[in-house]
C-alpha cells in the first residue's frame, strides 16, 4: 500500500527573502507534534513495516508511506497527528536548518552541474520564482525564523491546500471513513497568496560563466518551455527522448559517438505549473575546445529544427516512453505518485491515465514544430564552465 499527502506549494510560493522555506519544511514535518514526538514518526511506521520518504520541488512538497494494508490505521493516525499540530519548536528549527545548509554545500555549492543549473534558472527567468533554488539561497536559509515557519505552516499545510492519495489492497468506504475521522476537525487555512507569474519577453541570447575546479569544461542551455497543460508538453517529451534518451539517441551519436567532442550529453523537460525550461547538458571530452562542442550542438538542434526526426526515431522514443509510463503505473506507488501529480499539475487525476494515448498521436512534425519554435536559439540561455585550479 501507499499513501501519498500532495501539498500545493514549492519554491513557486515563496519570496525572496524566504527562499528554501519549502525544502526546510519538509524536514521540519519529521520532528514530532502533539500525539507523536521528536523521531517517532519513522520509528513507529517502520514497527509497522512501513517506510517513508518526501520530496520538495518548484510547485510541490509530496510526503509518501509504503506499508503493508493493515497498516493503514497507524499511517493515517501519524500523517493527520502532524498536519493538525506540528511541534515547531526553535530547537527543530535549527537542526534542520543546519541540515539543509550542510546538503545545500553538497548539492549545489561543491557540484558543478548544481551551480550550473542554479545560474541558468536565473537567466531564464528574470521575475517569476523559479528563478531561485528549490532548496534556496544560503543567505535565506539561515534567516528563516520560528514565526516564519508558523506562518507557513497555517497557511500551506492546511486540508484545504492538500491532497491525498492511497493505493493498495484497501476497501475504500472504510479508507475515506477512516480518513475523514482523523483529519475531519482539522481546520482549514486561509487561501494561500497567488503566484507572480509574469514573465518579459526574451529577446537575445542570455550568456554566463562560472568557473569553478574541474577537469574539463561543461556546457548547459536551456530555453523557456510551457506549463504542463500546453499541448505541446507530449511532443517536448518526446523530442527530448529523440535527443538524448539512450544509446541511439541523435546527440549521443553526433556529439559522443561520431564527433567525439563530449564523454556525455543529456536532455531533460520537466512538467510544471508555469512555463518551465527545457534543459541540454554536456560535458566536454578532455583536450576538446568548449568552442568545438557547442557548435556541433547547435548543428545538430538545427537540424532537427529543420528536418525533423526520422519515423523510426520517433517510433523508438514512443516505445521508451510507455515503457517508462507502464513501469511507473505498476506498481502502488507509482500509480499514487502518478494520480497526486496529474491533478496537481494537469488539473485531473484522469490525466495520469490519459499519458500514453497522447504520446501516440504525436507526430514527426510535430516534433520538428515544438523543435523549431521553442529551441529557437534567439530565446536560449546558456551556462559555460571553466576549469580553474586543476593542474
Amino acid at each position: 500500500m501507499s499513501y501519498y499527502t500532495f501539498f500545493q506549494v514549492g519554491s513557486r510560493n515563496e519570496r525572496l527573502g524566504l527562499t528554501g522555506i519549502s525544502h526546510l519544511f519538509e524536514h521540519m514535518m519529521f520532528n514530532g507534534a502533539s500525539k507523536y514526538g521528536p523521531k517517532e514518526f519513522d520509528r513507529v511506521l517502520e514497527s509497522r513495516g512501513g517506510t517513508s520518504n518526501a520530496y520538495t520541488s518548484n510547485d510541490l512538497t509530496v510526503y509518501h508511506d509504503d506499508s503493508a494494508s493493515d497498516a493503514l490505521q497507524t499511517i493515517v493516525d501519524l500523517e493527520s497527528d502532524r498536519m493538525r499540530s506540528l511541534a515547531l519548536t526553535p530547537e527543530t528549527l535549527e537542526q534542520e536548518r543546519q541540515v539543509v545548509k550542510e546538503e545545500r554545500r553538497l548539492r549545489t555549492d561543491n557540484s558543478t552541474f548544481g551551480l550550473m543549473e542554479e545560474q541558468l534558472e536565473s537567466l531564464v527567468f528574470l521575475s517569476h520564482p523559479y528563478r531561485w533554488p528549490v532548496i534556496g539561497w544560503m543567505d535565506d536559509i539561515e534567516r528563516i525564523s520560528r514565526e516564519d515557519c508558523q506562518e507557513y505552516f497555517r497557511t500551506y499545510y492546511a486540508p484545504n491546500n492538500a491532497a491525498v492519495y492511497v493505493v493498495g489492497d484497501l476497501d475504500p468506504r472504510a479508507t475515506l471513513e477512516l480518513i475523514e475521522r482523523h483529519y475531519g476537525d482539522i481546520p482549514s487555512g486561509p487561501r494561500p497568496p497567488p503566484v507572480c507569474s509574469g514573465e518579459p519577453t526574451q529577446r537575445g541570447e542570455r550568456r554566463a560563466t562560472i568557473r569553478f575546479p574541474a577537469q574539463a569544461p561543461a556546457l548547459l542551455a536551456g530555453w523557456r518551455a510551457p506549463e504542463a497543460r500546453s499541448p505541446d508538453a507530449a511532443a517536448l517529451d518526446l523530442l527530448q527522448t529523440c535527443l538524448a534518451v539512450g544509446e541511439s539517441s541523435r546527440l549521443r551519436r553526433r556529439m559522443v559517438e561520431q564527433d567525439e567532442v563530449v564523454v556525455s550529453v543529456s536532455a531533460s523537460y520537466g512538467w510544471r505549473i508555469d512555463p518551465g525550461v527545457f534543459l541540454v547538458f554536456a560535458e566536454v571530452a578532455p583536450g576538446v575546445k568548449l568552442e568545438r562542442a557547442e557548435r556541433a550542438l547547435w548543428e545538430e538542434l538545427a537540424r532537427v529544427a529543420a528536418g525533423g526526426v526520422s519515423a523510426g526515431e520517433l517510433r523508438r522514443a514512443k516505445r521508451l516512453l510507455r515503457s517508462a509510463v507502464l513501469h511507473e503505473l505498476s506498481t502502488h506507488n507509482g500509480v499514487a505518485h502518478a494520480l497526486g501529480q496529474s491533478e496537481a499539475l494537469l488539473g485531473d487525476w484522469r490525466e495520469a491515465g490519459r499519458t500514453l494515448s497522447q504520446y501516440e498521436t504525436v507526430t514527426a512534425r510535430d516534433v520538428k514544430r515544438v523543435a523549431a519554435s521553442w529551441l529557437d536559439p534567439t530565446k536560449r540561455s546558456v551556462v559555460v564552465l571553466e576549469p580553474e585550479g586543476v593542474r
